[in-house]
């Protein structure tokens, strides 16, 4: 079985959202190829932190873990999307009542957010913060499986007018990924070069963020490709 956490380029087509068992999101793809069963954890917006929250928390994973053949940490990418506008902020916008200060709050947001994104920082998760979490993770795990594989990610590239068509802070999370990897041997699976194309093709979902189906066939592609060599 395959553990897949994640946020929602994992999940997410041409068109929008789609359920864990829709065969062309690139987990089942994989699945599929591998002939394993995928257990898919994750929600838009997820950083390396909320995929350790998950980890810790979720009782979806706890019963995953032992029976995993291998675990993909499929996060990373927004964490190097600017948010010159607190996180925290965002999250919190869906509590603020009555619903029309919600409103009016969300539009304000939404107005600011790309405007302000041209100055490319700070990003949602600094790259020392973001490898921190994904340590914590592969420790957790190696405490309960040492022998369980562990794959992450290199994060995705974007195309998208909400982030000012910025993109400064995927080089530095890179970088410290790279570096993590050298020193723990977590393989990583480039994101960015498996969907540039798809991105920037004009097929991809219009968002500028998520993947039209190419997109999803070449993570597959590549995330097989890695998992076939740390079996």
């Amino acid at each position: 079985m395959l553990l897949v956490i994640a946020d929602s380029l994992s999940y997410f087509g041409p068109k929008g959202g789609l359920p864990a068992d829709h065969p062309k999101i690139w987990p089942n793809l994989v699945g599929a190829e591998l002939d394993w069963d995928v257990e898919l954890i994750g929600r838009i917006g997820w950083t390396c932190r909320d995929a350790y929250w998950a980890l810790i928390g979720d009782p979806r994973v706890w019963a995953a873990v032992p029976r995993a053949g291998a675990v993909v940490f499929a996060v990373g990418g927004m964490d190097t999307l600017p948010s010159p506008l607190p996180t925290a902020l965002r999250e919190l916008i869906r509590y603020v009542r009555p619903p029309v200060l919600r409103r009016g709050v969300r539009a304000t947001y939404n107005w600011l957010q790309p405007k302000l994104s041209k100055l490319g920082r700070p990003v949602a998760l600094p790259p020392k913060v973001s490898v921190d979490y994904l340590e914590q993770s592969r420790e957790a795990l190696a405490q309960l499986r040492p022998d369980l594989p562990v794959v992450a990610v290199l994060p995705s590239v974007h195309n998208c007018a909400a982030y000012g068509h910025v993109h400064s802070g995927r080089e530095p999370a890179v970088e410290a990924l790279r570096a993590w990897s050298d020193k723990t041997s977590v393989p990583l699976v480039d994101l960015g070069e498996a969907v540039r194309e798809d991105i920037f093709s004009g097929d991809a979902n219009p968002d500028g963020i998520h993947w039209g189906w190419a997109g999803h066939t070449a993570v597959a592609n590549s995330m097989v490709k890695t998992l076939q060599e740390v079996r």
